[in-house]
């Protein structure tokens, strides 16, 4: 049995990432692979704003941070469309966050297939693995939102998935009510 390697050890990713950011392209290393993260249009713009302004109305205790790059293992830097975590959580850290402060991943689908395909698969996988208690997946495409929470052996033991419209509620230790109906406006 054999297993699969790395295209490149992180600290040579994170020089890559770090060079592209100049340029306006972003960089995720996953599983030991080095994704594209597709630059954001308006209405996936919009959508990270209206849960910030969600998060901030019902939890002022937390901050949701967008774009925080989070340091998930030894083969997983992951750069997510916002992090949950409690207020000064990333106070004198650098630009990796340590996932032991992120209540919540949250990632937006973009209309890129491959990118979309490392959100529904990859990227769950990585979130539970680093113990991240709860990942919230706005999929464009499928018009749902996908909440992976109870992290446990590399999974998430509950996956709740609802169409744009249902009110979805966010388990702890986020406990957020998300009225999805906006989220029609945003797929296109």
């Amino acid at each position: 049995m054999t297993s699969e390697r790395p295209q490149m050890f992180p600290s040579q990713f994170e020089t890559i990432a770090e060079a592209a950011e100049r340029h306006d392209v972003t960089f995720e290393f996953v599983t030991g692979k080095l994704r594209v993260k597709p630059m954001p249009d308006g209405d996936h713009a919009e959508i990270v704003m209206w849960l910030i302004e969600c998060c901030m109305t019902q939890r002022p205790d937390l901050r949701l941070y967008p774009g925080r790059r989070v340091l998930l293992s030894g083969d997983c830097r992951t750069k997510p469309d916002a992090v949950l975590a409690h207020r000064r959580a990333f106070a004198a850290q650098g630009e990796w966050s340590d996932p032991a402060e992120v209540l919540m991943a949250v990632e937006v689908t973009s209309h890129d297939p491959h990118a979309n395909r490392c959100d529904r698969e990859e990227k769950p996988v990585a979130y539970a693995k680093a113990g991240i208690p709860v990942f919230l997946l706005v999929d464009r495409e499928a018009g749902a939102v996908a909440v992976f929470s109870e992290p446990g052996g590399g999974r998430y033991g509950s996956v709740v998935t609802l169409t744009h419209g249902h009110t979805v509620e966010v388990p702890e230790p986020v406990n957020v009510t998300l009225d999805t109906e906006v989220l029609k406006e945003f797929v296109r």
